[in-house]
């Protein structure tokens, strides 16, 4: 039984080291995500991009480049890679998160850019959002606050075939930032989702210390 636990687990850190790798190195493409999946021929690898000619490159450079490296750095497989547009990006956790830290970083209020967000989600059709941001937010402690608004599901079957989230980290001044957004997509049904009507008009808030300043949980 440890052995298929330490092999899921193993799995998870290898997505979500290739995750960090794939948000800084595609950051300018507007990275929206990755869907890998192993196949007889190698591994297939889905990147989502606001900007999918970024991904690729002129003739395939960056492409071609960026399979190299999956290749030598994190021993993928021969990795196929396909490049697909995000066809509403504020339904993307990956895209919002990354705009939350770009208002932060032009000064704007963490909880203003936050009920931006939300507000952006929600009129784009999701069930439920979340976004918490964690480290040193009104004081020198390190600690954080969770917006929540909707529907959402936190554990059992749904959350995980269902619930996108994405962690976006961001150095300021004070220290490093973490930003997680949790967005549950339009189309879902639940036979447990009874009170989505008047969860939609209230915004849930939540706070708390932080274990690490750099940690998002």
């Amino acid at each position: 039984m440890s052995t298929v636990r330490d092999h899921f687990i193993k799995q998870a850190m290898e997505k979500t080291r290739l995750d960090e790798f794939l948000m800084n190195r595609l950051r300018d493409a507007g990275y929206g995500g990755a869907e890998i999946s192993r196949t007889p021929l190698g591994t297939r690898i889905t990147i989502f991009a606001l900007r999918p000619g970024l991904v690729i490159g002129r003739g395939g450079t960056i492409i071609k480049a960026l399979s190299k490296e999956l290749q030598e750095k994190f021993k993928v497989p021969n990795p196929q890679i396909a490049v697909a547009d995000i066809p509403v990006p504020e339904l993307n956790p990956y895209i919002m998160a990354s705009r939350i830290a770009l208002a932060m970083q032009r000064g704007i209020h963490f909880r203003r850019a936050t009920f931006w967000a939300l507000e952006r989600i929600m009129r784009a059709g999701a069930l439920g959002a979340e976004v918490k941001i964690s480290g040193k937010l009104t004081s020198e402690r390190a600690r954080y606050e969770k917006y929540r608004v909707g529907y959402l599901p936190k554990s059992g079957d749904p959350a995980m075939k269902y619930v996108k989230s994405a962690v976006y980290h961001l150095l300021l001044k004070p220290g490093i930032y973490g930003i997680k957004v949790t967005i549950l997509p339009p189309g879902v049904e639940f036979p447990d989702k009874i009170e989505l009507k008047e969860a939609a008009e209230e915004v849930q808030v939540e706070e708390g210390e932080e274990k690490s300043e750099e940690g998002v949980g």
